[in-house]
This record gives C-alpha cells, sequence and structure tokens, in this order.
C-alpha cells in the first residue's frame, strides 16, 4: 500500500484500497452450520475500477497487455479443476426465489483441514498454497487489498461472467467470439451502470454471474486485518479482473457474529454491532465511500429463521428435507457495515386486528418499476429512489414485522406491538418519506449489549424494553427508527462523526415519542424539558469520568474525512472497550441540535430538516455539510453569530461541555436524580411523572 497505516492501540483501521477500485455489488451464498458455529460458502464481488468511466472503450478483441498475462486469455471458458466434496448437500443452490439462477458451483475444500489446524490460524492469519508474498512481487502487479479479519479462505478466482448465456447483449455483438480480460470487465462495467429502472434485470443477471465457472484462480495473502488479492500481470485497477469469486467460512470465535441461545434456550447468531463491522463475516471494503447493492441466499435448517437487511420480505425455499434457504438482496448503495443478519428459531407476532386502512397502507408499496424512475432530483447515485416514488412519499406507515423467541411471545404482543404503528406514523409526519421500504424488529438474545441497533429493513432490540411500560419500548422504538434517516440513509463519511448519527437520533426521538403519544404542546414540552435535564446530568457524568480526548466530536478536526491516497484510513478509538460504554456522541450531539432548534424555533428547524433530508438521502456527509446548509436557510436574524466555525469550536472540537447547555437544565438535581430509575425501566406512565413534577415544584 502507499501509506503505512500506523494506528494506536485502539483505533480501527480500515484497510480497503477504494481509491483505486470499488465493490459495487455482493453476491453472497451461504449455510450456517451451528454445530461448528461457522458461515461457509462463496461471496462473488462486482468492481468498478475508479477511472473506468474515464477510460475509452477499447477494442474488445484487443489481447492482454503483457506476455506475462498469456494465461488470462481465453477463447472459451476454462474452469479451474479441483477436487470436489458432496458434504455441502445442504447448499442454497436453488434459494433464488426473486431471480433465477444455476446451481451453486463446486467448491475446493482441498487444504481445508490443513487451514484450521494452521498455527497461524490462531493470530487470525490464514494461509493457502495458492497466496502470494506480497513482499516480493514487485510494483508491476496491482494489489487489491480487502478488509477481513477472523476468517479463513480457501480459494479466489476470477469469474467467466462472458460464459453466461445471453450476456452477450452487453457487449454490442450477436454473439461472443473471443473472451479477453477487457471484454470480460466491459460486461461487468455495463452490468453495474445498468439504469435503475432495470434493477430486476441487473440482479438476474448478477446472480447468473454468479455461478459462472471460474477461469483461473488468483494469488492471495491475508494478514490481521486484510486479504490481498492480484492477478499476474494485472497492473492497474483497469486490469484487474472485475468479478472474482471468494471461497470461505467465517470462525466460531470471529468478531463479527455471536453464537449464542435464545432466551427460549435455542440456538442462534447475529451481528451485533461489532467494532470491526462485518470483516469477519465476509471480506469486504469497509470505508462507508465503498456503497455497494448486495444478494445474499443462506441455506439454514428448516427449523430456522434467518432475517436480514434485505428490502424483500423473504420466505423460505424448501431444499431437500430437513433444509431450506431465504433470499434477499438490496438495490439502494449503502456501507458493508449496515448488512446484518440474525438466524435463530424466531416467532413472529401479527396483531390481532388488521383493518382496511392497515392493509391499503401495506398494500401501496407494491409500485411498478415504473415508479421508480430515477428523473434527476436527488443528488445520489442512481438507484430505485422512494423519494421519488409518490405512491410511497405518502405511506405514513411501512409494511411491517415482529419476531422473538417463543418464551417472549406475550410480551411483544403486550407491549411492543401496539407501538410499531404509531412511532412509525410520527416519524412521517415530522421527516415525510420512510428511506425504506419495510421493517422488521427482532427481540434480540440476553447477551445483546445495547437496547438496540438499527439497520436498514430491521432493527434489533434488548429484552429490557419489553420490562414495564411502553415508555422505555416506545422511546427506544422512535430512537432507532430515526436511524433510517439518519445514519442509514444519510451516512457520516468518516465514523469519527458517529454524532451525525447517534445525535440526531437522540434529538428525533422525543420528537417522535411525544407525537407517537398524541401529548397536547405543552406536555411535550414539559416531557423532553425533563429528559433534557436527565440527559444533561449523565453528560456530566461521562465528562468527569472520562479522558478528554474521547469527549471531542470531531477528533480528527481539519482530516476530517481524509483518508490515504489509496483510501485506507484509521479510526480512531474505534476499538477502544470503553467506547462501548460512553454516551457522549449521543448527549452531546443532541444538546447541540436541541440547542439550534431552539434558535431557529422548532417549525423553521424542521422545516430545514425535512429539507436537508431530501437533499442528501442516499448520500455521505460531514458535520460541515450539515451546519453549512443550515446556516444557509435561516433568517438572517435568527443567525446571530452562529457560524460553522464556531460551531467547530465550542461543540464539535472541544472536551468537555459548551456553557451554554447550563440554560437548558431547568429542574432541580433533585429530581432529575429521583425520577431517573423511573424513565430508565419505564415503571409508570408521563402524566404521573407531570403530577410529581408540579408537586415537587412548589415545595
Amino acid at each position: 500500500m502507499d501509506v503505512k497505516l500506523e494506528p494506536s492501540w485502539d483505533d480501527l483501521p480500515l484497510m480497503a484500497n477504494t481509491s483505486h477500485i470499488l465493490v459495487k455489488h455482493y453476491v453472497l451464498d451461504l449455510d450456517v452450520d451451528f454445530e461448528s458455529q461457522i458461515f461457509e460458502g462463496t461471496i462473488v464481488l462486482f468492481f468498478e475500477s475508479r477511472n473506468r468511466l474515464e477510460k475509452q472503450s477499447g477494442s474488445t478483441k484487443e489481447t492482454c497487455r503483457s506476455e506475462s498475462n498469456e494465461a488470462c486469455r481465453f477463447s472459451t471458458p476454462e474452469p479451474c479443476h479441483s477436487p470436489v466434496t458432496d458434504t455441502r448437500t445442504s447448499s442454497s443452490k436453488t434459494g433464488y426465489n426473486d431471480f433465477a439462477i444455476c446451481g451453486k458451483g463446486e467448491k475446493d475444500t482441498s487444504g481445508k483441514d490443513g487451514n484450521h489446524d494452521n498455527p497461524e490460524q490462531a493470530s487470525g492469519i490464514s494461509s493457502s498454497k495458492y497466496c502470494c508474498d506480497t513482499g516480493n512481487h514487485g510494483s508491476e502487479d496491482f494489489l487489491l487489498v480487502l478488509d477481513c479479519c477472523d476468517l479463513s479462505v480457501f480459494k479466489v478466482e476470477e469469474v467467466d461472467v462472458a460464459a453466461v448465456p445471453g450476456i452477450e447483449t452487453f457487449t454490442g455483438s450477436p454473439q461472443i467470439t473471443f473472451v479477453s480480460e477487457e471484454l470480460r470487465n466491459q460486461i461487468v462495467h455495463e452490468l453495474v451502470t445498468l439504469p435503475a429502472d432495470r434493477w430486476r434485470e441487473q440482479f438476474d443477471y448478477y446472480a447468473h454471474c454468479s455461478q459462472a465457472p471460474g477461469c483461473g484462480e488468483l494469488l492471495f495473502d491475508t494478514d490481521t486485518w486484510s486479504l490481498q488479492i492480484r492477478k499476474t500481470g494485472a497492473q492497474t485497477a483497469t486490469d484487474f479482473p472485475h468479478a472474482i469469486r471468494i471461497w470461505y467460512s467465517t470462525k466460531p470465535q470471529g468478531r463479527s457474529v455471536t453464537w449464542t441461545s435464545d432466551q427460549s434456550g435455542r440456538p442462534c447468531v447475529y451481528t451485533m454491532g461489532s467494532p470491526v463491522n462485518n470483516r469477519a463475516l465476509f471480506p469486504c471494503q469497509e470505508p462507508p465511500v465503498a456503497m455497494s447493492t448486495w444478494q445474499a441466499t443462506v441455506g439454514a435448517a428448516a427449523s430456522f429463521v434467518v432475517l436480514m437487511s434485505g428490502e424483500n420480505s423473504a420466505k423460505p425455499t424448501q431444499l431437500r428435507e430437513g433444509r431450506a434457504s431465504w433470499h434477499y438482496y438490496v438495490t439502494m448503495p449503502m456501507p458493508a457495515s449496515t448488512f446484518t443478519i440474525a438466524v435463530g428459531s424466531w416467532a413472529e407476532m401479527k396483531p390481532e386486528i388488521c383493518s382496511s386502512e392497515d392493509l391499503a397502507a401495506e398494500r401501496s408499496l407494491t409500485p411498478s418499476e415504473a415508479d421508480f424512475r430515477c428523473v434527476g432530483i436527488c443528488g445520489h447515485m442512481e438507484y430505485p429512489c422512494r423519494f421519488q416514488n409518490p405512491s410511497a412519499t405518502t405511506q405514513e406507515v411501512i409494511p411491517h414485522r415482529v419476531f422473538a423467541p417463543v418464551c417472549l411471545q406475550g410480551a411483544c404482543q403486550e407491549t411492543l406491538l401496539p407501538l410499531v404503528r404509531p412511532c412509525l406514523s410520527a416519524a412521517h409526519s415530522v421527516l415525510g418519506t420512510h428511506p425504506f421500504s419495510r421493517l422488521d424488529i427482532l427481540i434480540v438474545p440476553a447477551n445483546f449489549p445495547s437496547l438496540g441497533m438499527a439497520s436498514p429493513h430491521i432493527i434489533f432490540l434488548s429484552q429490557s424494553v419489553l420490562i414495564g411500560m411502553n415508555h422505555l419500548c416506545g422511546t427506544r422504538l422512535c430512537h432507532e427508527i430515526a436511524h433510517a434517516w439518519f445514519g442509514l440513509a444519510i451516512g457520516a463519511r468518516d465514523w469519527t462523526e458517529e454524532w451525525l448519527s447517534e445525535g440526531f437520533a437522540t434529538h428525533l426521538e422525543d420528537v417522535f415519542w411525544a407525537k407517537a403519544q398524541q401529548l397536547a404542546p405543552h406536555e411535550a414540552w414539559e416531557q423532553q424539558e425533563l429528559k433534557a435535564d436527565l440527559r444533561w446530568r449523565c453528560l456530566q457524568d461521562e465528562v468527569r469520568n472520562y479522558p478528554e480526548e474521547m469527549q471531542v466530536l470531531r477528533p480528527n478536526k481539519e482530516k476530517t474525512g481524509h483518508v490515504s491516497d489509496s483510501g485506507s484510513s484509521v479510526i480512531k478509538h474505534g476499538l477502544n472497550p470503553e467506547k462501548v460504554f460512553m454516551q457522549v456522541h449521543y448527549l452531546k450531539g443532541y444538546f447541540l441540535l436541541r440547542f439550534l432548534a431552539q434558535r431557529l424555533g422548532d417549525d423553521t428547524y424542521f422545516a430545514f430538516l425535512r429539507k436537508f433530508v431530501h437533499t442528501f438521502h442516499g448520500q455521505l456527509i460531514l458535520s460541515q455539510d450539515f451546519l453549512q446548509m443550515l446556516l444557509e436557510n435561516i433568517p438572517e436574524e435568527k443567525r446571530l453569530d452562529l457560524s460553522v466555525e464556531n460551531i467547530f469550536r465550542d461543540w464539535l472540537e472541544s472536551s468537555g461541555i459548551p456553557q451554554v447547555t447550563e440554560a437548558f437544565c431547568l429542574l432541580s438535581g433533585r429530581l432529575a436524580v429521583w425520577l431517573a430509575p423511573i424513565f430508565l425501566f419505564g415503571h409508570t406512565e408521563w402524566k404521573s411523572l407531570k403530577k410529581m413534577w408540579k408537586s415537587l415544584q412548589q415545595q
């Protein structure tokens, strides 16, 4: 790599060389093995080199550029021959419900046992007889670097996309007479750049290409944080194969997923928001800028339910007796870190009564592809955007499902299920169009380390939210729903700016929850003031108990968003174990937004917020993007001494608490301390709290 990263002990390195080449689409085909506690199968990656659009398409019959590249030229597909095993007859080869595909290819398991027994495995390094010594190959070959850890990689090969029937439509010729590397890459380029209204055709071809034969194994090596792949003679990212297949398995101790038992004692596995994100689940490009789509087929025992962060409500496909597969996909490009999976014996809760209005709302979300045509309004890369779909923009409540372990069905039916519709409707009334077409909510196992986690189309909630009355459940649900806009549809370009996700969600949860409860304006104001005081005291504790450098919301300051020439970077304090317990980004970000809303007035602020969402959905932002647009859209008389520079100085680039937040603390410390446990566990309703508050104010 061009720049040597030297992260501190608690920094998370992002190794992928995204400045040279980007993954545009992933196709995963995995099986879940609860006995061995692994996912095993293949992932196919489709790339686009960063300078691909600047290059003129040459003749598809042009030969490779050097003699060393002779092996990559084929007149007919020549897949690699390797030992075959039939131990994976449970493969999810027929699991694509939405797209017709060929069956899964054969898997090379030679050396598999050796990989598991290799002493290097214990240190997070996999080896293979095909791997290269990246220090000796010189500078003539391009090196693809993917983020990867805790994985056993068995084989990497180029995919012969030219062997797919009908693929000649992407070449401009009636038939393919000569296959070259350039032709294969041209096919992938045409495929990844299809317009949004052809997404079904595009995903169908992705599926077919993912099952195409291999046409040559690639050299690879792995270290603690990355998988490095090269092809002899491919000197640039443009020359490197644009479709590759990786055969791999996860490890039981892999940090991206947790193997455990649910509250009913049944085995399950799920992604729990690990600091290393998804690189221990599949090799990927972790930097946020690597926004991609994906489709995945997961095979499991028929007794399990597979939930994923896909936009379709998948149903199982029977493979053979006792085995089923589940297929999900996503058409909105997003960072790989947003991929989520949960496999377990989940029970689905259904509303006791489904009104005609409910059914009409859900039916409104089955538009034709014509409704998704991009018309140049949005600023993001092209995809089937809901903000341009008239039936989606008016949909207050998106289709939703609630899942939980069997023993928690009753609690979910009583506490959680009745809150989903009003909370979704409240969010729509504040911010407008729901960015995602549907929502699954899962009560996760007891070892889940937080109250909730939001991913596209799915929310994980802790069983703790089901305790007591509905306040804790409602506020946490509103917080995670808010992440659909801030954190997911609009993401941070630099992960150190967590406040752009958590600060917004914390501020919006109060607004959503007040509307969901249908509180009168003065009741909503009183509730929000009380919660502000509780948060203020919590923030004071954070400032007293944590190092100053971890209290800064924009720790990289003027270097925020900067990466090395290759695209690699480090996330400051990304692996610090204390960070999991900190709330500074939640609370300090919340108070900044509360300060801005009070300065502008709620009507002005939330009108701007809707405009901001419409402008930046589907994109990555930095703090200055939000602040500059805000200041440009508020009246001069309300701007006063506000400036991007002042806000950076006072709020984002300093430790401690800005003095202006003192004005938010309207209640006595005695009241806040006394009420905190009640709010935490939700043992009483807001109206009872309000009476207690007023009686104490009179003392």
